[in-house]
């Protein structure tokens, strides 16, 4: 994306504004990132197995509400949501510094807030992803998505390059301040967005699990859409157990302070910045299909390096995987959220996101899971072994898919859905 041409969306106020709320909301979540682990382990003195269980209760809340989410964002506005949403987790993650100073945090104290901030994250995403294609109109997704994926990437280095220091001036608890007033002030720049949104038309089959149904038949018969979710469930999983012990791996193996730790997760960042900005070209060029198998096949191998790092240089060497596997990450997911975008009518968004990110991330508590009692059996350096392996192979589905050669969304694909009806706006079926 040349210089020249990246103003483009942004001139418009609206995007603008979620544009800058994306970027404090960002900071925020970038922020808890590191934090919490960091949290666990140097305050609360957390063994391998517990650190495995935050990172599986900070994403459980995708399978305790995944699905009815993107049937209940379906029925409202998607602009309130996304100020509910973080208005609430700004007050979640404040009790914690709170309850530090009030000497009283505990393990299951930091489990809670994870769930809370997890669950309360399903809603936000699940709105934000439905959000964009009315925002932004259907043929601007793909810019839209890869100037969002820039910015949340330009948060993943400056929150934890700005994390660590904090970490070591004020503690871990008390730099938890920072993401609470991140997320706060992102739900009151949602509310400064003034583009009319129409109130969804009430569906002529009442009932929750009817709609949950029709996002989860939509999904499973679309040959693409399935496959994407497929492969996401694999990457998460192993990315899940792989993260899982990533933290413990730096700090207990490489000898690694926060602000050193803070610095390998800006490196991160870095890649994940480079993959937005080159999205929209790989896209262009190789086509949205070959994009979303080919960065995890091309990048995800380069996370083997990692587990041979040893205290020295060698670490810097071995964080060049981790910054492949965020551009990687970031080019497949601006490549396949416009695809999934693309291609499903309007009054079924809040489901296909909610039944995408249901399957997709219903391996990461799992893969956390597995990553703490694999980390407590074999170590953190088998763990990461593991993961790399796993997020290499999860390129398999799409690349066996009709993703294969797949350039463009069509939305004339035959998705297998009940005869259309006007309350969803489904698609023309005809071949």
């Amino acid at each position: 994306m040349s210089a020249s041409a990246w103003p483009g969306l942004l001139r418009d106020r609206d995007f603008g504004r979620l544009f800058a709320a994306t970027a404090l909301g960002q900071f925020g979540d970038r922020v808890v990132f590191l934090v919490l682990p960091l949290i666990s382990i140097a305050v609360l003195d957390a063994d391998e197995f517990q650190v495995g269980l935050l990172a599986a209760l900070t994403s459980a809340g995708s399978l305790l509400v995944g699905l009815p989410a993107g049937a209940w964002v379906d029925r409202v506005r998607k602009r309130s949501v996304l100020i509910v949403a973080d208005l609430a987790r700004a007050l979640a993650l404040a009790s914690v510094p709170a309850a530090w100073w009030a000497d009283c945090l505990t393990f299951w104290w930091l489990c809670t807030v994870a769930l809370l901030h997890g669950t309360l994250t399903v809603f936000f995403d699940v709105a934000y992803l439905s959000y964009v294609p009315h925002l932004v109109g259907r043929d601007n997704v793909v810019e839209g998505n890869a100037k969002l994926s820039a910015m949340r990437s330009a948060t993943s280095i400056s929150g934890p390059a700005a994390a660590g220091p904090l970490i070591g001036l004020l503690g871990a608890p008390a730099t938890l301040v920072a993401s609470s007033t991140g997320m706060a002030l992102s739900g009151l720049v949602v509310t400064t967005i003034r583009k009319h949104e129409p109130k969804p038309s009430p569906n002529r089959q009442p009932g929750l699990w009817r709609e949950i149904k029709k996002g989860l038949k939509f999904v499973l018969r679309h040959p693409a859409l399935r496959a994407i979710t497929l492969g996401d469930a694999v990457f998460n999983l192993f990315l899940a157990m792989y993260q899982a012990m990533l933290l413990v791996f730096l700090e207990r193996e490489t000898d690694l302070q926060s602000f050193g730790i803070g610095l390998i997760l800006s490196g991160m960042g870095c890649g994940a910045l480079l993959g937005a900005l080159l999205a929209t070209t790989v896209t262009k060029r190789v086509g949205q299909g070959p994009a979303i198998w080919l960065a995890p096949l091309v990048t995800c191998p380069l996370t083997a390096l990692l587990p041979l790092a040893r205290p020295g240089w060698s670490v810097g060497v071995a964080a060049t995987g981790l910054v492949a596997l965020s551009l990687g990450g970031v080019i497949r997911v601006v490549a396949q959220s416009s695809y999934q975008q693309a291609v499903t009518p309007d009054g079924l968004l809040g489901r296909m996101n909610a039944t995408a990110r249901f399957i997709s991330w219903a391996g990461i508590p799992l893969g956390a899971f597995l990553g703490g009692t694999l980390g407590s059996a074999l170590g953190a350096s088998a763990t990461l072994w593991a993961g790399a392996a796993g997020m290499t192979l999860s390129a398999l589905p799409t690349l066996l898919s009709p993703l294969r050669s797949t350039h463009t969304a069509d939305r004339r694909h035959p998705a297998a859905l009940d005869p259309p009806d006007p309350a969803t706006h489904a698609p023309d079926t005809k071949a």
